[in-house]
């Protein structure tokens, strides 16, 4: 990102308003957008140089062009390295290298084997593109990826063994049903894992707490900018903590809701059509499209659902709080991703 380029001047967090749901929409769009994929070596040199001018005052006002290049580098440069992250992994790849595990995950008919091998794959590339994006200034220990990846495998394989089981059981379904019950599965299993994954990888947060800070007024923000004012965090609150992991524990079920709940229903209906019976092989072309289609729209429809910097009232949190809100009595934290 750009926090890891030179200068000490800091470029707006994005040119929409994230304090509204369709302002947040729109930047995770930019976050997420795969165009940013075919940027070469001399454009993201390119796209740095903008970025430092900017950075060191050389540049006063942000442009067009200066915005795609943020883009670029947000999307492709660790903060804390100031490398790019392997592309497979990387935010603006997400749609790309879920397309083929989703894809898997939710073809009909998947037997035993199948479906403990897609949904260990999927585990896998959660954990790879986690660790690739983690922040690096205070690493997770190997214990712990190893340990939240075979829990969250033994809880997706868990679920999906265990529904694709519990299904064909339930007398009071119909056949058509069952059905639909039956391709949901895998929502379920991936919903479930993504949720413990979270609470597992965040702990700590938990136990000891997140910093929270005042929120601040449109003039300190100018004061902040300027570097005529200095923001300390106000202390560590275990409730700001468990409110920020819970939302990122139910904001993973909104992003895994749409790509694998429309795709598997849509197939369903479609699989009735005379022209889809006519040309079975035509099954998976159709899958894989849906589910691209609708990871491209919909993702950042779920992405948005939270505010990356959350705000509460000081008297929401812990005692010691309650007496330092700033603008409104509110204060602020980082709720992570």
């Amino acid at each position: 990102m750009t926090s890891s380029l030179p200068g000490n001047r800091d470029l707006p967090v994005s040119q929409y308003d994230l304090s509204t749901y369709w302002g947040r929409v729109r930047h995770a769009a930019d976050i997420s957008d795969p165009r940013t994929l075919l940027t070469g070596a001399a454009g993201l040199e390119h796209a740095k140089g903008l970025v430092t001018a900017y950075k060191q005052g050389k540049v006063r006002e942000m442009s067009p062009e200066l915005w795609n290049a943020k883009k670029i580098i947000d999307s492709t440069i660790h903060p804390d390295t100031g490398l790019p992250v392997f592309l497979p992994f990387r935010m603006s790849c997400f749609v790309l290298s879920n397309l083929v595990v989703t894809a898997g995950m939710l073809a009909p008919g998947l037997g035993t084997a199948g479906t403990l091998g897609w949904q260990i794959t999927n585990q896998s590339l959660n954990v790879a593109i986690n660790f690739s994006n983690a922040n690096k200034s205070t690493p997770l220990s190997t214990q712990t990826i190893i340990q939240s990846y075979c829990l969250a495998v033994s809880a997706s394989c868990g679920v999906a063994l265990g529904l694709n089981a519990l299904v064909p059981r339930l007398k009071s379904l119909s056949p058509n049903a069952k059905v639909i019950a039956g391709r949901l599965v895998p929502f379920a299993a991936v919903a479930s894992a993504g949720a413990l994954n979270v609470f597992l990888m965040r702990g700590e947060e938990i136990r000891k707490g997140i910093d929270v800070y005042p929120m601040l007024t449109e003039e300190e923000k100018l004061k902040v900018e300027t570097g005529e004012l200095e923001v300390k965090p106000l202390g560590k609150s275990k409730k700001a903590a468990t409110l920020a992991v819970g939302e990122t524990a139910l904001s993973r079920v909104f992003n895994a809701t749409p790509i694998m709940v429309l795709p598997p229903l849509i197939l369903v209906k479609l699989q009735k059509t005379e022209w889809l019976k006519q040309r079975p092989r035509m099954v998976t072309p159709v899958n894989l499209g849906l589910i691209l289609t609708t990871s491209i729209f919909a993702l950042p429809l779920a992405l948005a659902a939270f505010p990356q910097r959350q705000a509460v009232r000081a008297d929401s949190l812990e005692p010691e709080f309650h007496a330092h809100g700033g603008k409104g009595g509110m204060v602020e934290f980082n709720r992570g991703i």
